[in-house]
C-alpha cells in the first residue's frame, strides 16, 4: 500500500466485502495518509479499477426493502435495545464506505480542484465512521447478540448513488441533510437507553458519536463552502481550455451557499426536511437555520427538544 495513491486505497476498501476486514484497511489506510506515504498522483487514475455502484458486501446481513422492515421499538426490552445498536452498526458500517466513496469517486475529477485538506478530513472521517462500527458491534456483542442477528436495508446507499454523478450534491444530501438528522434524532436515541438502563450505550453515543458526528457534519458545510468559493472567484484554478463543468455554472447562479444548497436538496433529495431540529448541534458544525428553515416542513405546534450537554 504505501506509495500508492489515496484513490486507490480507498477503492481498496470498497473492493472488500468482509465488513471486519473493511476496518482493517480503513486504519492502515488512515496511518499511511498521515504518515505521507500515499500520494494523490493523478496520472495514474486512469489505470484504476473503477468506482463500484454498491461496495462490496458478503451475505452476514440480510438486506430487506426498507418498507418490509419491522420496528426497532422504543428500548423497553433487551430484544428491542439489540435492534437499535444492530441498526446504529448497519448504519456505520455503510458510512465507512461512504467516506471512502466520496475520495474514490471525485478525488479523481480535476473539476473540482480539491487541495490536500479535503482528503485529510474525509479520511478522517472514515476512521472516525470504522471506529464508530467497531465500538458500536462490540457493544452489540456485549448484549448477547451479533451483526447480522437482524435484517437491515440499504437506504442510506441508495440515497448515495442519487447523489453519484455530483460532488456538491453528494455533500449536500449525504453530510449536511443525512448527517444533520443523524443529530437531530440522537437525544431521543440516547433517552432510549438511558431511561431503560442502559447507561454504558447511551454514554457511548453522548460521550464518543454524537460529538464526533458534529465534525462529519460540519466536513460537508465546510466543503460545499469551498466549491461555492472556488465557482464564484475570479481566480478559478479549473483551466481556461476546458469547459466549465455543470456544478460550476450552476454554482455560480447563486449569490450565497445556502441558496445554491437549497436548491441541491429540492433536486436530490426526496421530502422535506422535518423538525425538530437539534439547533445547537447543527450550529457546532456551522450548519444555522439559514441553511435548513426554508426546507423546513412546517408544523403547528411547538416541540420542546432535549439537548445533549457538550
Amino acid at each position: 500500500m504505501e506509495g500508492e495513491s489515496l484513490v486507490y486505497a480507498a477503492l481498496r476498501v470498497l473492493y472488500e466485502p468482509n465488513a471486519a476486514r473493511k476496518g482493517v484497511l480503513t486504519h492502515q489506510t488512515a496511518n499511511l495518509w498521515r504518515a505521507g506515504k500515499l500520494t494523490l498522483q493523478g496520472d495514474i487514475f486512469q489505470d484504476m479499477p473503477p468506482v463500484l455502484s454498491r461496495p462490496a458486501r458478503d451475505d452476514t446481513v440480510q438486506l430487506v426493502e426498507p418498507k418490509k422492515m419491522k420496528r426497532l421499538g422504543k428500548g423497553g426490552t433487551l430484544a428491542s435495545r439489540q435492534a437499535l445498536v444492530h441498526s446504529l452498526v448497519h448504519i456505520e458500517s455503510w458510512a465507512v464506505d461512504l467516506s471512502w466513496d466520496i475520495i474514490a469517486r471525485f478525488g479523481r475529477d480535476p473539476s473540482y480542484s480539491l487541495p490536500a485538506e479535503f482528503y485529510d478530513d474525509f479520511v478522517r472521517v472514515a476512521e472516525d465512521e470504522c471506529r464508530h462500527y467497531e465500538l458500536l458491534r462490540s457493544r452489540l456483542e456485549e448484549m448477547g447478540s451479533h451483526y447480522g442477528a437482524f435484517a437491515a436495508h440499504e437506504a442510506l446507499w441508495d440515497s448515495a448513488m442519487a447523489t453519484a454523478h455530483s460532488l456538491p450534491a453528494r455533500l449536500a444530501v449525504e453530510h449536511a441533510v443525512h448527517e444533520a438528522r443523524g443529530l437531530d434524532v440522537m437525544p431521543s436515541t440516547v433517552l432510549k437507553f438511558r431511561s431503560n438502563g442502559d447507561e454504558q450505550t447511551a454514554q457511548l453515543l453522548e460521550e464518543v458519536i454524537y460529538k464526533e458526528e458534529i465534525t462529519h457534519c460540519a466536513a460537508g458545510v465546510r466543503w460545499l463552502t469551498y466549491l461555492h468559493d472556488l465557482a464564484k472567484s475570479s481566480g478559478s484554478t479549473v483551466s481556461e481550455r476546458q469547459a466549465t463543468p455543470d456544478w460550476m455554472v450552476e454554482a455560480r447562479q447563486h449569490s450565497s451557499v445556502e441558496t445554491w444548497f437549497h436548491e441541491l436538496v429540492r433536486t436530490h433529495f426526496r421530502g422535506s426536511l422535518k423538525p425538530p431540529f437539534n439547533e445547537v448541534a447543527r450550529a457546532q458544525a456551522g450548519f444555522g437555520p439559514q441553511w435548513y428553515m426554508p426546507l423546513a416542513t412546517p408544523i403547528k405546534t411547538s416541540s420542546k427538544f432535549t439537548v445533549l450537554q457538550q
